[in-house]
């Protein structure tokens, strides 16, 4: 089941792929990683989920991420008098801390972080957007604003706050639970909600403690202004597009969208471009030119993987929403201009010998055209840094610890594979050799690159590189 593109694919799991003969469907077609929104999963389906992606990853023998999306804060306006109301633009609208059922001037706001936080000017977005408020007036008790863009607004709709950082957790009492039940599943990544500042990442991390990565979901212009440092503080980023078209003008999502995979890369860390990829595909079996388009785009910045949500999870044709993803990765891959593009963006390494290793193997890979980079690796950084280098030839991570290696299936160009941890630098060389061949990346006589980190089991330690010839041997069983 190895992949033909370097691009990994993410798909969310829902209604529409909720049974065995589903997901195994969607890893076939194309599947790298199985999201589990916990906005719509109680514990009990999502370890039912977790079983059934573990029971499909041990039928194919090859290592699949399980990717746990926190629901975070939902901030929600109350209730009315009357089942909504319709607010036309220059009338005020008062948001306060008073419970009673609102009005046509009036809603209560259960939320006093919000009502401290606004100041006149800040604008306030209920409703994904589709109503405006600006502030005129501010106090821990009421805000008194002026509705920009009135419509319909109906009980307990979202509410939006751009301009200010909310005095709030990214994480609930919900999202702690969920967060628990996740590790003790053996969730391999956790998505975070509602990230505001790095802080809010290093809570999460502090429950974690090692037992899956963090995954910072960027959706609020408070996390933007913070990019480099919650890249510092997180495993990975989501570019979660649709919270981050609501909060910012739409127009600016795209080139914060190459920001922000950009920075990532730069980093060494993953990131996965997510929401309305083929939004069409929800109820039509082919997706739009716009949205093909919108894919490959994000493809060729070199993103680590692109995400479907209800594509997957409640749409009509999840499996061709995986397969159609999959061919426009692979055909993007094959374009010159691909290749071109990952080239002119690639950074100078950072100095370390990690980094020094990593570029140096790219560079000898494909002076000498080999077939092969062959990461040994336990914790994964090994192939994480050579995958910064987005090399030409294919990159493969042979470890000992399951969870690395699940954990590398959202990297781009990583093939993991789970194998017993090399005896010394002699069985590493002819092992590597060996699944290389077996995997179908090398043949008799070609020749690989091996990276490693010695002593062996040595966490960030990566300071080796070999060549090695694949021999008639590589066909013998071990």
């Amino acid at each position: 089941m190895r992949r033909q593109r370097r691009t990994k694919i993410v798909a969310t799991l829902g209604p529409a792929s909720s049974d065995r003969a589903a997901i195994a469907a969607l890893f076939t077609a194309g599947a790298d990683v199985f999201r589990i929104n916990m906005s719509h999963t109680p514990h009990d389906r999502m370890r039912e989920l977790m079983r059934v992606i573990r029971d499909i990853e041990q039928e194919h023998g090859r290592p699949i991420a399980a990717l746990v999306d926190l629901q975070g804060p939902k901030l929600r306006i109350g209730a009315f008098k009357d089942d909504a109301v319709s607010l036309a633009a220059d009338a005020h609208f008062v948001l306060d801390a008073d419970p009673t059922p609102g009005d046509v001037d009036r809603v209560y706001l259960p939320h006093p972080e919000i009502l401290t936080a606004l100041r006149p000017g800040h604008t306030l977005l209920l409703d994904d957007g589709k109503i405006r408020l600006s502030v005129l007036e501010a106090s821990p008790e009421r805000a008194v604003t002026r509705v920009v863009v009135g419509g319909r607004l109906s009980a307990r709709k979202g509410v939006s706050v751009p301009d200010a950082v909310l005095a709030l957790s990214a994480m609930t009492r919900k999202d702690h639970s969920d967060l628990e039940a996740a590790l003790d599943a053996g969730a391999d990544w956790i998505a975070l909600s509602f990230v505001q500042r790095p802080e809010d990442i290093a809570e999460a991390k502090k429950i974690a403690r090692g037992r899956a990565s963090v995954m910072a979901k960027m959706e609020k212009p408070q996390a933007v202004e913070r990019l480099d440092e919650i890249i510092d503080a997180a495993d990975a980023l989501m570019v979660a597009r649709g919270d981050l078209g609501v909060e910012m003008p739409l127009e600016k999502v795209p080139g914060l969208q190459k920001q922000m995979t950009r920075a990532a890369r730069r980093a060494g860390k993953p990131v996965v471009v997510a929401t309305q990829m083929l939004e069409s595909m929800i109820s039509s079996p082919v997706p739009t030119r716009a949205e093909v388009s919108d894919v490959a785009t994000a493809i060729y910045e070199g993103t680590d993987a692109v995400m479907l949500s209800a594509e997957s999870a409640s749409g009509q044709y999840p499996v061709e929403a995986v397969a159609t993803m999959d061919r426009i990765a692979m055909e993007v891959e094959t374009d010159a201009n691909y290749r071109a593009i990952i080239d002119a963006q690639r950074s100078e390494p950072e100095a370390t010998g990690a980094d020094a290793i990593a570029a140096a193997a790219r560079g000898i890979a494909e002076t000498l055209d080999l077939n092969a980079v062959v990461c040994w690796t336990f914790s994964g950084a090994t192939a994480l840094r050579v995958a910064r280098e987005r090399p030409r030839s294919p990159i493969m991570s042979i470890s000992p610890n399951v969870s690395a290696g699940r954990k590398l299936a959202l990297v781009w160009g990583v093939h993991s594979v789970v194998a017993e941890d090399a005896r010394d630098q002699d069985d590493m060389v002819n092992r590597a050799c060996r699944i290389a061949f077996r995997e179908g990346l090398a043949q008799v006589g070609q020749r690989i690159i091996i990276v490693a980190g010695v002593p062996f089991r040595t966490p960030g330690a990566t300071n080796m590189v070999r060549i090695a010839v694949v021999s008639s041997a590589a066909g013998e069983p071990d």
